[in-house]
């Protein structure tokens, strides 16, 4: 089913962030975590998923992806402890 979606992996708590917009969540973090997408994540091991919002839209999704990238980290972080405190991996949350 498609859904748009804007998510951030982690390589584990305070790492390295990785945020990516996707119209398939499921599909595309399991991707992630099976390496199977080339470039920084597969690279820096990122494959956590520690934050997720869903979107009416892809244009949305990708508004949203846009403006969250321009955040400096410390927003990016709080972002993350204030919907997943104990940076659990949602990825079995995403059905």
């Amino acid at each position: 089913m498609k859904q748009p979606a804007v998510y951030i992996l982690a390589s584990r708590r305070n790492g390295t962030l990785y945020i990516g917009v996707t119209s398939n969540l499921h599909q595309r973090v399991w991707e992630h975590k099976n390496d199977l997408v080339e470039g920084f994540t597969r690279k820096c091991g990122v494959h956590m998923l520690v934050y997720c919002e869903l979107h009416a839209s892809m244009v949305d999704a990708i508004t949203r992806e846009k403006q969250m990238k321009k955040w400096n980290r410390a927003w990016k972080l709080k972002l993350i402890e204030e919907h997943n405190p104990d940076w659990r991996d949602l990825y079995d949350d995403v059905v």
